[in-house]
């Protein structure tokens, strides 16, 4: 998924979940902000990395049980992964998903690429036409909802 859908994700799932939609957000972002650095300098091989990894759970856990905020944190972050391993899997590319478990484990035949050749890559994958219609739908229930409004205001 782009980062952008990330963060909209992250804000509905307050909607769901009651949790602080600010500190999911934050939760949501933080993957990609930790490992598309540590990428494209050349840290780690992987795009995916670090702040994607469930062994991050020994640090997001602690954070989720320190109150709500923390817990809208983690949930963000947890949101993250589902969403970056759902992606792989509908591109057909199920053993990338092993990017979950590194170091322990890694994708025996990782994409590799730096974002903007993934962005390239993505734009006809099925997980972008699927995410084309997550926004599509958002963008029409929005629009609904505002016109919804101004003619209860004219009326």
């Amino acid at each position: 998924m782009l980062f952008p859908t990330h963060l909209l994700a992250a804000a509905l799932l307050s909607r769901v979940t009651r949790l602080p939609a600010a500190w999911l957000v934050v939760g949501a972002a933080v993957p990609d902000l930790v490992d598309k650095p540590l990428g494209v300098l050349g840290v780690t091989a992987l795009f995916h990395s670090v702040g994607h990894s469930l062994v991050l759970a020994v640090v997001v856990v602690p954070i989720a049980l320190s109150g709500r905020a923390g817990l809208a944190v983690a949930t963000g972050w947890a949101s993250h992964l589902a969403l970056d391993v759902t992606h792989v899997v509908v591109n057909g590319r199920p053993a990338d998903a092993l990017f979950a478990f590194w170091p322990l484990i890694s994708p025996p035949d990782p994409l590799g690429l730096p974002p903007g050749a993934f962005v390239g890559y993505y734009l006809g994958s099925p997980a972008f036409f699927i995410e084309v219609a997550v926004w599509t739908t958002l963008a029409a229930v929005a629009l609904r909802s505002r016109l919804r409004a101004r003619r209860a205001d004219a009326g």
